[in-house]
């Protein structure tokens, strides 16, 4: 049977719902066929926050919210389809990440909630899920695993570009011409902006950094922000929500009375510091930054890192080719492939692990 496509699916940390991809591989150079974005229902993102902390009846409640995650994830590979005029059985396979509810790597494990074999049954379609633990079983973080794609992808033999995914953590890939590939977490990137916002204003996430740009940037809580210690850990490195949290910033706050929107733009920034020092650090003389993720529409933001990386050409992933909003879905369309024609997924001087791995397991149609 012709099955020339593959459908990434993917839910970041900021829980703004589902993204979805179908990519055409039947040609030398992999082509985007169709992308679109679902939310997720907003009592499952409650949920699935309140998953990052142990609570009561806590397996119950992981394993009815990936039910949920499943069915969430069939209706829009199936909504996506139609869009595309494409059947299902004209695709090899789903690569879906699931959601982080855990990342561990340190204590040996990483937990994403998803019910591969209920999305499997509920669209006949081949399912690739678990990407991550492999590589933690090889002694790896298990993330980021999208720099092996930004290098099959967006590499230059030219010039020298970094990739940064502004989601809710951020992270970077450093694709020297003719060098070694490097990545990892830089930090947050808009968790704890989407929380504050959300405290303060009953708002999901910071149009555009609109209220960050109406506060000042505070430099005594700066810098006792860029005093956590994940940030002066060297690569590799990764990082979540188990870190980075309301609980975490409640406590450095402790004591002071900051006007909110001073706070939010101190958060933004945090990533923006956090992000530049990273590859100032990690790229000295890169040519290019391009930018994907939700990040990547922040105006705000993108101005605070366009000046703290001067004679650097800031764009978003737009100019390379693939809108900056189905970056990460696209990736796992391509892990899938690899898992199944056998090939390597992760690269090992980003994640750690003991050597290169096929990543992923099978949820056969």
């Amino acid at each position: 049977m012709n099955q020339p496509y593959f459908i990434g699916l993917m839910t970041g940390t900021s829980l703004d719902g589902v993204d979805a991809v179908l990519v055409d591989v039947s040609g030398p150079t992999p082509i985007l066929v169709a992308a679109q974005g679902r939310p997720l229902p907003g009592g499952l993102r409650d949920t699935l926050l309140s998953l990052q902390a142990s609570g009561p009846d806590e397996i119950d409640r992981a394993w009815r919210a990936g039910i949920q995650l499943a069915e969430c994830y069939a209706e829009a590979v199936l909504a996506l389809l139609l869009r595309a005029a494409v059947p299902a059985e004209q695709v090899a396979a789903i690569g879906n990440h699931g959601q982080t509810v855990r990342h561990r790597p340190e204590r040996g494990y990483t937990v994403q909630l998803g019910d591969h074999a209920r999305l499997a049954e509920l669209t006949g379609i081949t399912v690739v899920g678990d990407f991550r633990s492999r590589d933690v079983a090889a002694g790896g973080q298990g993330a980021p695993l999208v720099p092996a794609f930004h290098q099959a992808v967006f590499a230059d033999s030219r010039r020298h570009r970094v990739i940064v995914n502004i989601g809710g953590i951020a992270n970077l890939t450093d694709l020297p011409p003719g060098g070694d590939v490097v990545g990892f977490d830089t930090g947050p990137g808009n968790v704890l902006l989407d929380a504050w916002i959300a405290q303060h204003q009953g708002q999901r996430y910071d149009t555009s950094g609109q209220w960050a740009a109406t506060g000042k940037v505070l430099p005594d809580l700066l810098d006792l922000l860029l005093a956590e210690s994940y940030f002066a850990m060297p690569s590799p490195k990764s990082t979540g929500r188990d870190l980075f949290h309301a609980g975490w910033l409640a406590r450095r706050l402790t004591g002071r009375s900051d006007a909110p929107q001073d706070v939010q733009a101190t958060l933004a920034a945090l990533t923006v510091q956090s992000i530049a020092d990273a590859i100032l650090l990690q790229a000295p003389g890169v040519d290019e930054v391009y930018i994907c993720g939700g990040g990547a529409h922040n105006t705000h933001l993108m101005h605070a890192l366009g000046r703290a990386l001067p004679g650097v050409a800031l764009a978003s992933t737009a100019e390379l080719g693939i809108d900056p909003d189905w970056v990460e879905a696209y990736a796992f369309a391509w892990l899938a492939q690899r898992c199944l024609s056998r090939q390597p997924g992760n690269l090992p001087q980003v994640t750690g692990a003991q050597g290169p791995r096929i990543l992923g397991a099978i949820w056969p149609n």
